[in-house]
């Protein structure tokens, strides 16, 4: 890995299969050149025309593969990560593989502003993990794409910092039940409707339930990391996820400035208050108008 070494692991031997557990990481965390890909994912990196994609699709890789090889107690230096390959169903969900064969636990993915996390469970269960940056949303985006309730809570959170962090924890919370269900936004986000089982602290995991329209619901957590908020939801009851790594990094984590130049959402400050620079100068995110699949990830 490239840079200083870091924090440690939380373990180097094989963590409980039941456990539920994630870890993050930023575009200084790759390695210097692409030993921890396999030929065939190699074939499809060279065959992305963005270098945004490119990046994205290495960390991405890198991140799964070296949570995966932390929860399994396994080398996680970058080139033993070549054991693990990181496939898509038809339906876009990962499909982890371990030398060949169906990877031991089941994974989600996401990344954001230039950082990556995953989210490792159980064999079989049903995962969605979410990032999102605690940035202004239009009131357009709010009415298009949240329930009448959703919109409620936002607007009982008040202005500025507040109403930035409940609607993207909404949005959030969406995209991770929508992963879950394994449809992505195909199935449109007002189908399902978030119920937060607490307050807006968040420096510690907070519950939240997400109502189905056809009934049933999906159980999950939420925290904020810095400038970040982190969603995770499951097709049963789960408790809150364990850091893989001690303190997580995505706690410090600053937006990457290439990726704020081209949206025009300002970098913090303040990463640990999430205060933006130039606060109240109006400097909106992309509104509803822009289609939010553009980076949905499973």
């Amino acid at each position: 890995m490239t840079g200083a070494a870091g924090p440690a692991p939380a373990s180097s031997t094989a963590i409980d299969s039941n456990a539920l557990l994630w870890l993050s990481q930023g575009m200084g965390d790759l390695p210097a050149d692409d030993c921890h890909l396999t030929p065939r994912e190699a074939a499809r990196l060279a065959g992305m025309r963005f270098e945004k994609r490119r990046s994205e699709f290495r960390l991405g890789r890198f991140t799964a593969k070296r949570a995966l090889a932390l929860a399994l107690g396994r080398d996680a230096a970058p080139a033993a990560l070549a054991a693990f390959e990181i496939g898509s169903a038809a339906d876009g969900a990962p499909e982890p593989r371990l030398d060949g064969a169906p990877a031991p636990r089941a994974i989600s993915m996401s990344d954001r502003a230039g950082q990556a996390v995953c989210l490792v469970g159980p064999a079989g269960l049903a995962l969605g993990i979410d990032l999102e940056l605690v940035e202004p949303r239009s009131q357009a985006f709010v009415a298009d794409f949240l329930t009448e309730a959703e919109q409620a809570r936002v607007a009982a959170a008040g202005e500025g910092e507040g109403r930035a962090l409940a609607a993207n924890l909404i949005w959030s919370a969406k995209e991770a039940a929508l992963k879950v269900l394994r449809t992505g936004l195909r199935r449109s986000t007002r189908s399902v409707e978030v119920e937060l089982l607490g307050g807006l602290d968040g420096r510690e995991w907070s519950p939240l339930s997400v109502h189905l329209r056809e009934g049933g619901e999906l159980a999950g957590w939420w925290r904020r990391c810095g400038a970040f908020v982190l969603t995770v939801a499951a097709g049963g009851p789960i408790p809150p996820p364990r850091a893989l790594v001690e303190p997580p990094g995505l706690a410090a984590a600053v937006p990457s400035a290439a990726w704020c130049e081209r949206t025009g959402v300002a970098l913090r400050s303040r990463v640990g208050a999430g205060t933006p620079s130039g606060a109240g100068s109006g400097t909106m995110a992309p509104s509803s108008g822009t289609n939010p699949a553009r980076r949905s990830k499973r």
